[in-house]
């Protein structure tokens, strides 16, 4: 009984110092002028996600031969130069692989959404600079990704429009979560 007594006491001691540690903290903050609630444009500068259905893609424009030439410099060292090479992840082929015992996971044979595929190459890529591409740029690389993978054709130029209304050959290929407290989209 002793020992539980003790432990109580340690505990309620313990949560009255650290609540009154955090309290002194936050005082300390807002004393020195720390801290500044954000602002939309602070919050508009990090939001930069782009949904399924297009939503928060940016205006802009690429070509697949544009995509070409932007793959070459800033993402064929680490993807080789047709997207298959590695030595980081494959991005092209693999279609026909997913029901097989070695499935190959590419944009064309496993990837839902060619808007999130933006979304992932601007927030993402290149490894070594994320974030450093222009919004033609990302349009760019995506296209001429899509067009590697046999989505898009070689003359193809897209753009917020046109890239949310591409169907990828997966799109189908995810199984909804059943669970209630979920929100299906």
């Amino acid at each position: 009984m002793r020992n539980v007594i003790m432990a109580l006491l340690t505990f309620v001691s313990l949560s009255v110092f650290w609540s009154s540690e955090a309290a002194d903290q936050n005082e300390r903050t807002h004393a020195y002028g720390l801290g500044q609630p954000a602002t939309d444009q602070d919050i508009q500068q990090w939001n930069i996600d782009v949904a399924p259905t297009g939503e928060g893609l940016p205006p802009g424009r690429g070509s697949v031969k544009q995509g070409a030439i932007i793959f070459a410099a800033r993402c064929a060292s680490c993807h080789g130069p047709t997207g298959q090479e590695g030595p980081m992840d494959r991005l092209v082929g693999g279609v026909g692989t997913l029901g097989s015992q070695k499935p190959v996971k590419t944009i064309g044979s496993y990837w839902p959404y060619a808007t999130t595929l933006y979304d992932y190459v601007r927030r993402a890529m290149p490894f070594s600079a994320p974030q450093s591409l222009l919004p033609d740029e990302v349009y760019s690389v995506v296209a001429w990704l899509l067009h590697q993978n046999g989505i898009l054709a070689e003359d193809s130029i897209l753009d917020a429009q046109s890239l949310a209304a591409i169907r990828m050959p997966n799109r189908n290929g995810f199984v909804p979560d059943p669970r209630p407290d979920v929100p299906k989209n």
